[in-house]
């Protein structure tokens, strides 16, 4: 899947399941934009692939804003020039029991996690359409699907709302030819879990049928075949990369 000439924003690039993302598109032949709010650790791994002979460019900005999402999608074109893929993967993991959840880390996680998925793409929408094969791949979450078992319900909340919102952008952007998927991983070994104790992850998974956490190269595998020119008929899907935890 040569994705030579393309260009790439993916959100949250900076680290873990993004970065991952970032440098499998690279690897294909894409041009990235790491967009994220840690602005030094975002220009820190654009040096990194760079390094490696890829093409990638820091991006600093905030997706929990509808501005913050156009001034990122703005800076993404001032260094890529087009825009012929965005990967909506800048999240915020919330573990919170229902009787701790407030009100301000309810809103802080909805404005990252979803309402940064609808303004992002509104942002890209001028320049996908000017793509020959436009692409958003958006990454939701096992939690989105079953609820999750150690994250709280304003992640969970989010997340399956990001599948419904897929399938809905894919719906009214098919005659755009933008094609709109999702990818919902399992627990993942990325810097989200990094505060986790090691009985809340080995408690995890051993609810995984294949025996091992996911890897930021499993779902950036999965990301680059919904991005490729291959899966130009493939819209409305959500793919589940999670060992078997979810199957249906």
């Amino acid at each position: 899947m040569d994705m030579a000439g393309k260009s790439a924003v993916v959100t949250g690039g900076a680290q873990g399941l993004g970065l991952a993302i970032a440098s499998e598109l690279a690897t294909r032949g894409c041009e990235v934009a790491l967009a994220d709010i840690n602005a030094g650790k975002a220009e820190s791994s654009a040096a990194l692939l760079t390094s490696e002979g890829k093409k990638a460019y820091a991006i600093a900005g905030d997706v929990s804003t509808r501005s913050g999402c156009a001034a990122l999608v703005a800076g993404a074109l001032g260094k890529l020039g087009k825009i012929d893929i965005l990967v909506n993967n800048a999240g915020v993991l919330h573990t919170e029991s229902i009787k701790s959840t407030t009100e301000e880390e309810w809103d802080r996680v909805l404005a990252v996690n979803l309402k940064g998925v609808f303004f992002m793409s509104q942002a890209a929408l001028p320049h996908l359409r000017k793509s020959p094969a436009p692409r958003i791949v958006n990454i939701s979450s096992l939690a989105g699907r079953m609820g999750g078992y150690k994250t709280g319900l304003a992640y969970s909340a989010s997340k399956g709302a990001v599948i419904s919102l897929t399938m809905g952008m894919a719906r009214q952007l098919a005659p755009d030819r933008i094609t709109v998927n999702c990818i919902s991983p399992g627990t993942a070994e990325t810097e989200m879990i990094k505060g986790w104790s090691y009985e809340a992850i080995q408690s995890l998974r051993e609810k995984i049928p294949l025996g091992r956490l996911g890897r930021g190269t499993d779902v950036a595998a999965a990301v680059a075949f919904l991005a490729s020119e291959a899966a130009e008929f493939v819209t409305g899907v959500c793919l589940d990369v999670n060992g078997g935890m979810f199957t249906g």
